[in-house]
Order: structure tokens, then sequence, then C-alpha cells
């Protein structure tokens, strides 16, 4: 009998890693499946609609929000909503992949919420607050504003970590992206 697919839940703060770490699950052979999120904020240099995020306006985001369209959003920051497309993750499942995701604590709570033991909930943790600082800053992706935001509301996201079923700690990318593949491997076998 072939096992049912599950859900792999991969949240931090931003900088910690966990991109970085969605990655090379996908690329380890381990039939997953990445939800891609929708977003209404820009899309930024290099990003490519439908591949990067679904990147809707605010008011579409909305209108999506009051259909049921989303298995779970948040307002992050006002104004700038990010979510999970119910049609995305229906899509993988139905295809017969693991699903994988790369989404903020709340988000990644939420779909452990709905989906139980069927997801795996993966924390990733910076090794210091000091250290994800630079790595945010070394991005250069953000403004000095969207950057102190970001550096706010990290205290908040780390207090989550004890909720996560797994907290993977990235203070040696090679070993942390190991320690993923491990991880997940076993969970997906399970």
């Amino acid at each position: 009998m072939d096992k049912l697919p599950k859900l792999i839940i991969v949240s931090a703060p931003s900088g910690a890693g966990k991109t970085t770490i969605v990655k090379h699950l996908l690329a380890s052979g381990l039939n997953l499946g990445f939800s891609v999120s929708a977003c209404s904020r820009p899309i930024r240099e290099g990003e490519t609609d439908g591949k990067d995020y679904f990147f809707l306006t605010a008011e579409e985001f909305k209108n999506r929000i009051d259909k049921g369209d989303l298995l779970e959003w948040q307002e992050v920051y006002p104004g700038s909503f990010y979510g999970t497309l119910r049609s995305e993750v229906e899509r993988l499942l139905h295809a017969g992949q693991s699903v994988i995701f790369d989404v903020d604590v709340v988000g990644g709570l939420n779909i452990k919420k709905i989906y139980g033991s069927q997801a795996l909930s993966i924390f990733v943790m910076p090794p210091s607050f000091e250290i994800l600082k630079q790595r945010l800053l070394a991005r250069s992706t953000d403004s000095k504003q969207s950057l102190e935001k970001r550096l706010d509301k990290v205290a908040v996201e780390l207090a989550f970590a004890p909720r996560f079923d797994y907290t993977l700690i990235n203070d040696n990318l090679g070993t942390a992206l190991n320690k993923a593949v491990e991880v997940v491997s076993a969970f997906l076998k399970a």
C-alpha cells in the first residue's frame, strides 16, 4: 500500500535560512512539491510570478480570503498579506507529492493545526540575533525601515519555536542541510 503524501512545514524568522533549507530539501530526491505562497507585496528583482510567489494586489488577496481560497493567511505587516492557496496544496497532493511549505511562523502553525500528524513542522533557529541581523543586512533586499520591522518581529517569532515539532539550529549550513534531510526522510518513511 502506498503511503499518503505528507506535508513539511518550514518556518523561521526572515534570514534564518529557511528558503535555503527548503531548496535543498526540494533537490534531495524526496518527491516533494513546493507550495508557492501568495502575497500582496511588490515583486522583487529576479522573482517570477507563480514560481516565487503568486503576486496579488491587496484587493485581490482580500477577495481570495472572502471566497475561502486560502488555507491560511496573515497580514504580516499593514497592507502586506501572505498566505497559502488551497488549490496549490490540493494540486500537489493529488499529484501524489508530499508538500513542502516555506512560510512564516503563524502560517506554519495554522497549517499544522489543520493537518495534524500528516504534517511535520520545522522551526529554523538562527544561531543568534546578531548573526540574523548581519544576514538580513547582507541580503540588501529591504529598505532600512523594512529591515527594522523585520528585526522587531524576530523576538516574537523566536518565541514560537517550542510549538513546532522540530527545531533545526542553523549555525552551520552544511550540518543544518544534512539534518533537515535526515529529519524529513524519517518523517516521510514513518
